[in-house]
């Protein structure tokens, strides 16, 4: 008895509306799905862990104006993605 006063109720999560538009990308996630695959050849056997750990280290080497162009493209995806939330949530609302 005890140990069933003490559980934990789960939250369920809201399902994903498959229809909704995907999240805008950030600057660093666009560096690293440029250079994922530059790094596994760099370093073979390389864990999943460690293949974040290293984009991670290059990322924060990089100079601001190293970083101008993924953040450039980020902020043209995060627009995408508010002008596709704003037709989605029209389109929900109708």
């Amino acid at each position: 008895m005890a140990a069933a006063a003490t559980t934990k109720k789960r939250t369920q999560r809201k399902k994903k509306d498959p229809n909704a538009p995907k999240r805008a990308m950030s600057a660093y996630m666009f560096f690293a799905n440029e250079n994922r695959d530059i790094v596994r050849a760099e370093n073979p056997g390389i864990s999943f862990g460690q293949v974040g750990r290293v984009l991670g280290e290059k990322w924060k080497a990089l100079s601001d104006d190293e970083k101008q162009p993924y953040e450039a493209k980020a902020e043209a995806d995060k627009k995408r993605y508010e002008s596709e939330k704003e037709l989605y949530n029209a389109t929900k609302a109708a």
